[in-house]
């Protein structure tokens, strides 16, 4: 029962780790990266379909990144839907080719990145603090029914704040390189 809660706890702390990770990627660090474009959806034969799906990205330099739309009439839709996203990039047509320069960021956008991505890391520790919470009240309750001993119930409880802390000093890791990833020029 308890290595259930704790492993029920261990797998909502990986998710939260795993949002985190996804939100980081949508941060763009002015380096070329396809997973900058992972949110990015087009309108393929009336469905919304990922990006990945209808083009092949590649990393052409340090600054720009290059799709190849595999259906030429859907160059436009592609085009459209990179300029529509809110990642505020600019994509150039030529020929079969869309080119995405990254633009340069300024001292003012990296901070504002350094907030969001603060922002993210904060609710991933709430989101981990959630899981603990409910992990403990569990814990409490299979004590308050006399399922388990007060020394089980202890032994639990330091074994899901020991994961806890674990789970927030990675996300601290995280958060501290992707601070360092946005302020070096």
């Amino acid at each position: 029962m308890i290595e259930d809660i704790k492993k029920e706890a261990r797998e909502r702390m990986e998710k939260s780790l795993e949002a985190l990770v996804h939100h980081f990627n949508k941060i763009r660090t002015g380096r070329a990266h396809p997973s900058i474009l992972d949110g990015v959806r087009v309108e393929y034969y009336g469905s919304e379909t990922p990006l990945n799906q209808v083009a092949n990205i590649n990393v052409e330099d340090a600054r720009t990144l290059s799709l190849t739309v595999w259906d030429r009439s859907m160059i436009q839709q592609v085009e459209r839907a990179i300029m529509k996203s809110d990642l505020g990039l600019n994509p150039a047509t030529a020929g079969e080719v869309i080119r995405i320069p990254m633009p340069m960021l300024t001292e003012e956008t990296r901070k504002g990145f350094i907030r969001q991505a603060r922002t993210e890391a904060e609710a991933a520790r709430v989101s981990v603090r959630n899981a603990r919470r409910d992990a403990m009240g569990m814990l409490k309750e299979l004590e308050k029914d006399k399922d388990i001993s007060e020394d089980d119930e202890r032994r639990g409880q330091e074994a899901i704040q020991k994961l806890t802390d674990t789970h927030v000093e990675r996300i601290e890791k995280m958060l501290a390189e992707k601070e360092a990833d946005l302020m070096e020029i």
